[in-house]
């Protein structure tokens, strides 16, 4: 396994972190009299957040993407080996580089917001949750079925951009607005994850309830990525030959 590549991910997987989830916490936390900086319009923070991960991911896929594919995704990277563009082996090197990653930029996040005498626990760390933890209280069935729903759409629009879209910048485009559209859908419903990695980080620190339902935002992605990548193997069961390369 190239070591750059381990790298690219663990770096992108801790910028995604720190920034998006940086954005939520700011967005949905307990500031300044009890809500966030998005004002008393959840839209607004809902927005706010969902154009976050999907600018940062398009960075990431400029950045990186010519190193490691930019996958900084556990249920991307599965996606990958489901559809027999990439190793088994090298996919374990990710999912490591991944979490690591994830801990490290939600780590980076909790110090710099516990430096802030307006932050408490119960503000949280842009972790996810269902029932209670959720805006609109879904339950763990309704969380489930959305998460593999939402991880389903987005990694299927990584899969075909990145072997249909020739042009690189059109898929950078096409998957940062991928991750955009299903934190809008799924933000009051669960806060949306379709990223493993990225739900991880954040509840090590957020503890709680976010630790306790974790389970949840780590089997239900997983199943909707690699869903998508049966999907994605139908659609491109013509003859044609298929891309095997991860970026």
């Amino acid at each position: 396994m190239d070591l750059r590549k381990l790298a690219a991910e663990l770096l992108g997987t801790a910028i995604l972190v720190f920034v998006a989830v940086g954005v939520a916490t700011l967005s949905f936390g307990k500031w300044f009299v009890g809500v966030g900086f998005a004002g008393t319009s959840p839209a607004a923070g809902v927005v706010a957040t969902a154009l976050a991960f999907g600018l940062v991911l398009l960075i990431l896929v400029a950045v990186i993407g010519p190193v490691s594919g930019a996958h900084v995704n556990p249920a991307v990277t599965l996606g990958f080996v489901v559809s027999k563009r990439m190793t088994l082996s090298d996919a374990v090197g990710y999912w490591i580089a991944q979490f690591i990653g994830a801990t490290v930029g939600a780590a980076l996040l909790w110090v710099v917001c516990k430096q802030s005498d307006l932050y408490t626990s119960k503000t949280g760390l842009g972790a996810d949750g269902f029932g209670a933890s959720s805006m609109v209280h879904l339950g763990a069935g309704g969380a489930f079925i959305v998460e593999v729903i939402l991880t389903f759409i987005f990694v299927l629009a990584v899969l075909m951009a990145t072997a249909k879209l020739n042009n690189p910048v059109v898929a950078g485009v096409t998957i940062g607005l991928a991750l955009t559209t299903v934190h809008l859908v799924g933000i009051p419903l669960t806060g949306t994850s379709v990223n493993p990695a990225r739900s991880f980080g954040p509840a090590l620190f957020a503890g709680g309830d976010a630790l306790k339902q974790l389970w949840l935002f780590i089997v239900a992605p997983l199943v909707g990525g690699a869903l998508a990548a049966l999907g994605y193997v139908f659609l491109n069961s013509s003859g044609e030959a298929i891309q095997t390369e991860a970026n």
